[in-house]
């Protein structure tokens, strides 16, 4: 016999409202969980899909999101690092895409460059080191630092000894940027440098960014002076190149280019690219030895300055890699740009025909001759379609993305779990948050489980003519908001001498008007006759309390616990106020403090974790409220 359902033999219109009723439910849950959703998702989110809403991360099931977040990792959220790298224009993140015909023989070319040429450690920027928009803690920082920890057994203060370096905890370490194209910036010859170069050593070239000096030509010095747009170039070069790409960057002197061309060739290597990439050819040897005698004199005034032992000014080679610092830098810089020797006036300065850029796509490209001779057989050996060697840039779009291809599972993962590392990172080692709160949460239910029931007891089993002016005036403390109290309450405990102490954010919130409230109602629904066979049997007031008042009150002392808690978890502003001892900052403050100076993914990332103990507290007390509910019903 066909079962029929309880609503199948109702009336149509009685079936039409519980299926109404059954809708609103369900719309209703659906904007309860939505919403959660979509905060989720925002955990996951960096600068280039910040403005991404959606309940599921477009990357999860787009790769283009997918390849743009990791083109944002790798250049470090930098535009400018992307655009010279790719000698590219991008206007933003957003507007990347991966490359349309990936050429993997060319690419494969670029891999066994980097492999054979064994550039220096200034050539390259790691990528996954620095968000400056995001503001999170990317993958190799991590790396680097979990590295760092481990070496010197999670000991900071052994870790600034070793380096020279002052971070305040593991989560104050921070990189420098790299950029190595600019003169002004220098590689540090320290410690803490020299270990962060082992480590970028031995990362996967996937995870490297290589710097294009005729890239940062380009964008940095030619389109500021004259416009992104190329007539105004051309007219007052003289030239007539369709766009920047068709202008090339000689590794020597233009001496046949036009008079601006050649300007602008001798300004960008004499004053504005890095020591780096300038070389000076041999015939400008005895130059730099002049130079050298007319700023030092004698051969000992110049070894004492350098802590060198030459035999003589004809001893002293030309610089082949620029040190990072020393006179020996400063009087390499003074000959590239020029020196006026205060004596005679006369102009000490490398020619500019002997100065030559020493540039990774140079090296490139000769790297390429030696094995193909000329664009036509690089041409038929990778199949490209260069016209001339000078066209030849190094193929790092093509090459990183074949490597992104290799790790998109990993990334996913990087990207899913990057900002819940950073907020665990923060709660479990920066200071003692957790420690704090877990002693401040427990000793405040404990208190309130205790204190409350006592109050409300007292008021329930005794009739006092003052039971309800006292219950009046525990109710009119709910009028006030917290905040209104905070300033007598702080004054009185400073008074007192408790601030920066658990007594101090305990004792104002022991005894809460609501919860005397509620219990005192409880209590009085009891039967007086359980408390009257009690007191026969011989009870005295104690077993009757915890025994009789206490065991029957579960439901409702859950309902206390979980406020209680609520309210102590939640205690951002008081706890501030009366413990601004960093040793007694509970785990809401130094949330507060890493919100300040995070971006929305890590914030969002925060506030989800912050609220799993209050949704496990809440688990947990709602099954004791339930079966306090439930189970005196069904029987």
């Amino acid at each position: 016999m066909p079962i029929i359902s309880p609503i199948g033999r109702r009336h149509p219109r009685v079936r039409l409202l519980v299926y109404s009723i059954y809708t609103v439910l369900t719309l209703g849950a659906i904007t309860m969980v939505y919403p959660f959703l979509i905060m989720i998702a925002g955990s996951t989110k960096s600068a280039v899909d910040v403005s991404e809403f959606g309940a599921v991360p477009k990357f999860f099931f787009n790769e283009t999101m997918l390849y743009r977040k990791h083109v944002e990792g790798l250049f470090n959220e930098s535009l400018d690092y992307l655009n010279t790298a790719y000698n590219a224009d991008v206007a933003s993140f957003e507007s990347v895409l991966p490359p349309e015909e990936p050429n993997a023989s060319f690419s494969a070319a670029w891999g066994r460059f980097l492999e054979e040429a064994e550039l220096p450690s200034y050539t390259c920027s790691l990528g996954y080191t620095q968000t400056r928009v995001s503001k999170t803690v990317p993958q190799k920082l991590r790396e680097f630092k979990y590295l760092q920890m481990e070496r010197y057994d999670d000991d900071i203060e052994a870790f600034n000894r070793a380096f020279g370096t002052e971070f305040v905890s593991w989560n104050s370490l921070f990189l420098l940027p790299e950029d190595y194209l600019q003169r002004r910036n220098k590689l540090m010859d320290d410690a803490f440098t020299t270990a962060f170069v082992q480590f970028k050593e031995k990362q996967p070239p996937g995870f490297r960014t290589y710097f294009c000096v005729e890239g940062f030509y380009k964008r940095m010095f030619l389109k500021p002076q004259y416009t992104r747009e190329i007539a105004e170039y051309n007219r007052l070069h003289g030239t007539r190149h369709a766009s920047y790409d068709e202008i090339h960057l000689p590794a020597c002197y233009p001496v046949d280019a036009p008079p601006k061309v050649r300007e602008d060739w001798e300004s960008f290597v004499r004053s504005t690219l890095n020591l780096f990439w300038v070389r000076v050819e041999a015939p400008g040897l005895p130059l730099y030895h002049d130079f050298l005698k007319a700023k030092y004199g004698t051969i000992e005034t110049l070894n004492q300055r350098y802590g060198t032992d030459h035999a003589s000014f004809d001893a002293i080679p030309l610089i082949e890699e620029p040190s990072s610092t020393g006179a020996a830098l400063t009087d390499w810089e003074f000959f590239i740009t020029g020196w006026k020797d205060p004596d005679s006036g006369r102009l000490h300065q490398a020619p500019a025909e002997t100065l030559r850029i020493h540039s990774v796509e140079n090296l490139f490209r000769e790297w390429l001759v030696q094995s193909h001779r000329d664009a036509g057989g690089i041409n038929a050996a990778l199949g490209t379609s260069f016209g001339s060697t000078a066209e030849i840039l190094p193929p790092q779009e093509d090459f990183l993305y074949f490597e992104f291809l290799k790790q998109r599972g990993a990334l996913r993962t990087e990207f899913i779990t990057r900002n819940y590392r950073v907020v665990l990172d923060y709660m479990l080692f920066h200071g003692r948050g957790v420690l704090n709160t877990v002693i401040y949460c427990s000793l405040a239910i404990l208190l309130s489980l205790i204190v409350n029931p006592l109050a409300a007891y007292a008021m329930s089993r005794y009739g006092m003519p003052t039971t309800y002016k006292i219950l009046l005036f525990l109710l009119l403390t709910m009028a006030f908001p917290p905040m209104v109290t905070q300033i007598p309450v702080f004054l009185m405990l400073r008074e007192l001498g408790m601030l920066n102490t658990f007594a101090a954010l305990l004792l104002p919130g022991v005894a809460n008007g609501y919860s005397i409230f509620l219990l005192k109602g409880f209590f009085d629904s009891l039967p007086r006759e359980l408390y009257e066979s009690a007191q026969i049997d011989g009870a005295n007031e104690w077993i009757m309390f915890w025994n009789i008042t206490m065991a029957l009150s579960t439901p409702i002392l859950a309902v206390i616990a979980l406020n209680t808690f609520t309210l102590a978890y939640s205690n951002f502003m008081f706890a501030l106020l009366l413990c601004q001892d960093q040793k007694m900052w509970t785990l809401m403050v130094w949330l507060y403090q890493l919100q300040g100076r995070s971006g929305t993914g890590v914030i969002y990332s925060s506030l989800i974790i912050a609220g799993v103990p209050t949704l496990l507290v809440f688990v947990f007390c709602q099954n004791i409220i339930m079966r306090g509910i439930v189970v005196p019903v069904e029987k």
